[in-house]
């Protein structure tokens, strides 16, 4: 017989564990998958935590224990044969779960990460009670905390220390951009299973040839049950076999044969080539299958010593990639509810982004089988780190035991899909050794069992157990001990590994004009925060009377350390501050875009050349949210694109210009704020992701902030050729004359009145099409006045709006809805040019915008 499996998603009931809810004690269970948040929410006991200060309000459930459980008939093929095989599988139990059938304990687990299979055969009765029962994981880790004291101390950098024993995501414990919600229940699938025999898993291990003319290696069947001797392999592109072979199975239930593969289809990041996928299946004679679409591709990341250091960016089919893209935090604090068209819609956004690598951060989850099909799908490639966080972790027996089973069974579930291209040990556990002086010897001490000793024992976990684990269940997958970590040099090394660059708003808090001081061998981690859009904020701060800036809501909802004195001096040290709550947010939302402008911009032009590829990749802290809230997210909750998402597509672009005018700081001590009106030096430069010379128009104007005229004549540069895959430098410290305008006497009072500063603008052509621009503003912005910008909107279609300005407009912001969708909004306006900006969802009239210098912070569109 094939398997047969039934789906143990309806039907269930839940109660809190040691005291009733309801009358008789039970409520409902909508479905399964499954957290309490969420049956608690839909049963009314809980208010949606949200909204408002609610949180608080469900922070009793983090201590409470609960039970569900349902029920479900003998089937008619557990009748038919004593060979059946009849199996209970839980994909996921979040997190200390005691299964019971029929009262009698068939499982005990304490891990959330890890998948589950129980044979119930001899168990199974004409009727079934199947009950689970989640002790709170906030209690039992601070129980584990004091008993593993004595031989562990126990140091975190984020929220409570009770999470650093207890193998469930770490952020559920809170995190300086998340709520504290203790989720519990059975979070991934629970179905039953029935079979004779049945194929476990089917993968390969491969390699693709420096050549790319042969991918050769070897697939793997694993097979339980009876009747199970022998397997067809096969490997299919669309509907044709390229390989197919019948393969005996040995003792241990394992069937392998070596296959090649000449002139591979190979498998490619977007923007590189396609995303091919071949079908891999195994099929017993019995009747089972599985089956899973893999594809097949040549993955390195290049670690060579260089004259910056030693290098470290991506190599994959031959071809070097810039990895600009974001950090993932789970998208979702009730992680059931994410479903895998919500995953699809992110992962579309990176594509929409120019962003071509996401990395899934080591404090939330392995991510969900429906991320990486997209990212298969798409093309985007994936860091994964394994889930330890900010924290010493503990190496006592049964830790080691449990972390070993979450990365096998991890390891296989994903090591099929070509996306996924390194796994790293974890997020930020060596500056935590760093931070507590914690032993550390890299270059000394090689004796993974000496590390268990000492204080800082998980190097045996990064350093040994993982990527013993990586090289035996996935030989050919990249590891990295940690992010950041380099050559076990301090975290803060740029010179070698990745580093977290959060000298931006934490640290040093530089001013985001400074990246260029700031630069990596590879940044995984830097970001900004900014307010999400006036809808997402008042449809979670639902008091009118909240909804401004450092209102008791507005504060609770943001978890950043010092969010409000961070913000403001950013703020403060730009632009002209207003403080309504729709001006203000469009403030913070510039100030975040103009950071990622500034840092995408110019690491990207660091990616030089081959053989001095100074920075390999860009990563911003983050991507998405968990919940509705002010954070680094450059997309929040809803999907809703902060203005950043698109300064960060902007310098993504396959072709993208960028220009850069001298640093002068203005605040410190006797710094001259006049100096910038006098300097009038900029660079110039192409950066290029195409795999071929381009040959590009290149035009460059300055223009009067004040007026709107051009006050140089414009330079014209004729072609130039953007060299493949590299950075081309057009214009170094490239002067022009000073301006009349500016031109006044030192010895003489500065008199604003005369001052009239310029914009660079830079425009890049290709075949006659304006393919990218750049422009370079003198900073500080608050510096300069905006009056009268004669902003105006024409209709062109009823899906596509045109903006142009008399004069140069800073921060031109589209308000953004759920239902909007834009094709470009955050963005500089320029005399002599429209804008043409496609709308969906939403009609042109209902659109409202402003800018810096607006006469307010949200306005209606007036089309002529």
């Amino acid at each position: 017989m094939s398997l047969i499996r039934y789906a143990l998603d309806h039907g269930w009931l839940f109660r809190q564990g040691d005291e009733d809810l309801s009358v008789d004690g039970w409520l409902p269970v909508q479905k399964v998958p499954t957290q309490v948040h969420i049956d608690l929410l839909a049963n009314n006991v809980i208010p949606d935590p949200f909204v408002n200060l609610n949180e608080l309000a469900a922070r009793w459930v983090n201590e409470k224990g609960w039970i569900y459980k349902t029920q479900f008939k003998k089937t008619k093929a557990s009748s038919a044969s004593e060979s059946v095989i009849t199996d209970l599988v839980f994909k996921g139990l979040d997190t200390f779960a005691t299964v019971l059938l029929n009262r009698t304990e068939i499982l005990k687990s304490d891990n959330m990460f890890l998948s589950h299979r129980v044979n119930i055969s001899g168990l199974v009765k004409e009727e079934n009670i199947l009950e689970i029962k989640f002790d709170s994981a906030f209690l039992r880790g601070r129980e584990l905390v004091k008993e593993h004291s004595p031989e562990h101390t126990f140091y975190v950098r984020q929220t409570d220390i009770g999470r650093v024993p207890v193998r469930k995501a770490q952020y559920n414990w809170g995190w300086d951009w998340g709520p504290i919600l203790m989720t519990a229940g059975p979070w991934r699938p629970v179905y039953l299973e029935q079979y004779v025999s049945r194929i476990e898993d089917v993968w390969t291990h491969y390699e693709v040839n420096e050549d790319l003319e042969t991918c050769s290696g070897q697939i793997f069947a694993r097979v339980s049950g009876e009747n199970s001797a022998l397997v067809n392999l096969s490997l299919s592109l669309g509907d044709v076999a390229v390989w197919e072979k019948a393969c005996t199975v040995d003792p241990n239930g394992l069937a392998s044969s070596d296959f090649q593969i000449n002139d591979p289809e190979l498998w490619f990041p977007f923007g590189y080539g396609s995303q091919t996928r071949y079908e891999l299946k195994a099929t017993l004679t019995s009747g089972d299958e599985k089956s899973k679409l893999i594809g097949f591709r040549r993955s390195e990341l290049i670690q060579e010593k260089d004259e910056f250091g030693k290098s470290f960016y991506f190599r994959i089919n031959g071809i070097d990639i810039f990895c600009g893209g974001s950090c993932w935090i789970p998208a979702d604090s009730m992680l059931s509810q994410i479903s895998p068209q919500r995953y699809h819609d992110w992962m579309k956004l990176m594509v929409e982004g120019n962003q071509a690598m996401l990395r899934i951060w080591g404090g939330g989850i392995y991510e969900d089988d429906a991320l990486f099909d997209a990212c298969d799908e798409l093309g985007v490639l994936v860091w994964h780190d394994f889930q330890f966080a900010c924290a010493s972790y503990p190496t006592y027996p049964s830790y080691l035991e449990s972390v070993e089973k979450e990365a096998r069974q991890n390891l296989q579930r994903l090591r099929s899909h070509p996306s996924l291209v390194i796994w790293a040990g974890n997020n930020e556990d060596y500056q935590v050794q760093e931070r507590y002086h914690l032993h550390y010897d890299y270059e000394g001490d090689k004796d993974p069992q000496s590390w268990l000793k000492s204080s800082f024992p998980a190097r045996y976990i990064y350093e040994y157990l993982l990527p013993k684990i990586v090289k035996e269940e996935d030989p050919s997958m990249i590891y990295h001990p940690s992010s950041p970590w380099g050559d076990g040099k301090p975290t803060t090394d740029n010179t070698v590994g990745d580093i977290h660059q959060w000298n931006i708003w934490h640290g040093n808090m530089n001013r985001y004009q400074e990246t260029d001081q700031l630069s990596g061998r590879f940044i995984s981690e830097f970001g900004m925060e900014a307010y999400p859009h006036l809808e997402t904020i008042r449809n979670v701060i639902r008091d009118p009377e909240q909804q401004h800036p450092g209102s008791m809501m507005m504060d609770f909802r943001n978890k950043a350390i010092d969010h409000e004195r961070r913000m403001i001096t950013y703020v403060a040290e730009n632009f002209k501050v207003k403080y309504d709550l729709p001006s203000y947010t469009h403030l913070t939302q510039v100030v975040q875009a103009e950071t990622m402008h500034f840092a995408y911009k110019t690491w990207r032009r660091e990616w030089g050349k081959p053989g001095a590829r100074k920075c390999g990749g860009v990563l911003v802290w983050q991507l998405n949210d968990c919940w509705p809230t002010m954070s680094w997210a450059v997309v929040d909750y809803y999907l809703v694109k902060k203005p950043a998402f698109y300064a960060i597509a902007n310098a993504l672009k396959p072709l993208a210009v960028g220009v850069s005018r001298p640093y002068h700081e203005w605040t410190p001590g006797h710094a001259d704020p006049t100096a910038p009106a006098r300097d009038t030096r900029f660079d110039l430069w192409i950066a290029s992701s195409r795999v071929e010379p381009v040959s590009i128009e290149v035009t460059v104007r300055f223009i009067s902030i004040r007026t709107g005229q051009d006050v140089h004549p414009p330079l014209k540069l004729g072609a130039v050729t953007a060299q493949p895959n590299s950075t081309t430098e057009v214009l170094r410290d490239h002067t022009i004359a000073v301006p009349n305008s500016l031109l006044q006497d030192t010895t003489k009072p500065f008199d604003l009145s005369k001052y009239d500063p310029y914009v660079v603008y830079a425009v890049i052509k290709e075949g006659g099409e304006v393919i990218a621009t750049d422009t370079a503003w003198p900073q500080p912005l608050k510096y300069l006045d905006f009056p009268s910008r004669d902003v105006r909107f024409k209709a062109l279609a009823i899906d596509k709006i045109s903006v142009s300005s008399a004069r140069p407009v800073k921060g031109f912001v589209f308000e953004e809805t759920r239902a909007s969708k834009l094709s470009d909004n955050g963005f500089d306006l320029i005399p002599g040019e429209e804008k043409v900006i496609d709308v969906a969802g939403v009609s042109l009239d209902s659109l409202r915008y402003t800018y810096i210098g607006a006469s307010g912070g949200s306005l209606e569109v007036a089309i002529e």
